[in-house]
């Protein structure tokens, strides 16, 4: 079975606590989706000058954050490794002209195994992270999702995990449930739109031409893991938008899938819910 690429919002580590809307259709998304063979993320929170994809046999939890709830430290998500992915992805980059190597120490951050805790909580699919360069911007990760898409033909689900819009200075004291911030809906609404429309170019230029730009994205990171997503899609992605809520103002928890409809898995589902 041929999956599309995801791109979702992973939230605050709390995602997995907290009633959203978001968490309920994480949660449901598994079953609606079916099983890959194994999972391979891009998450924002794992930035490297160059690639790195983990290889252990078995993942440990990495809590990297700070100032949440006890609850969260709690948490665990302990799905296998897969170094045979890990190598394989390797290949693929360096084919690519990326370079990369692997890393056989390194475990899951909250920007995989929070939203994979709901969408597969079983955690029983062997789970690989690729990093992202916070530094070569979206070009890059569009070749280097591309770079990756064969995997997509061998039954591996490719995740781009970052966020729609991040700005963490409108994030406090805020509640999960507060709707969107009107700037942060003007920008997010325009990315939903050049995604579907397939304006990857303006998308590659979005700091230039997108609404509140800076404001929404100080730092690349938490956007650069769609472009993996789209990538992984190939060269003309076609995109849907499988949902659409925010929390806590600041954060739109968008998620959408990249791929041939006509020939990729689907939830059953897939506008906005």
């Amino acid at each position: 079975m041929t999956f599309p690429s995801l791109f979702l919002s992973h939230g605050a580590p709390t995602l997995s606590l907290d009633d959203t809307p978001a968490r309920a259709f994480l949660s449901g998304l598994g079953e609606r989706l079916g099983q890959p063979r194994a999972i391979l993320v891009a998450s924002a929170h794992w930035d490297t000058e160059r690639p790195r994809v983990t290889s252990t046999e078995r993942n440990a939890t990495i809590h990297d954050f700070y100032g949440f709830p006890r609850e969260t430290f709690r948490l665990r998500y302990d799905a296998p490794g897969s170094p045979e992915l890990a190598a394989r992805v390797v290949d693929l980059l360096g084919a690519a002209g990326l370079g990369g190597e692997t890393d056989n120490s390194r475990g899951l951050d909250h920007g995989a195994w929070v939203p994979l805790s709901l969408i597969y909580p079983q955690a029983d699919i062997p789970v690989a992270q690729v990093s992202i360069q916070g530094a070569r911007g979206p070009e890059h990760h569009l070749r280097l999702g591309c770079a990756l898409a064969p995997l997509r033909e061998k039954g591996v689900l490719i995740v781009g995990s970052g966020s729609l819009t991040h700005n963490l200075g409108a994030f406090f004291d805020r509640d999960a449930n507060d709707p969107a911030l009107d700037w942060v809906d003007a920008f997010a609404d325009w990315t939903s739109d050049a995604l579907l429309a397939g304006r990857v170019d303006d998308l590659v230029n979005y700091r230039r031409l997108a609404p509140r730009a800076v404001d929404n994205h100080p730092t690349d990171e938490h956007l650069l893991p769609l472009y993996v997503a789209m990538g992984a899609a190939g060269a003309e992605p076609r995109a849907e938008r499988l949902h659409k809520s925010a929390t806590y103002g600041a954060l739109r928890m968008d998620v959408f899938a990249f791929g041939d409809p006509a020939a990729d898995a689907r939830p059953a589902k897939t506008r906005a819910a």
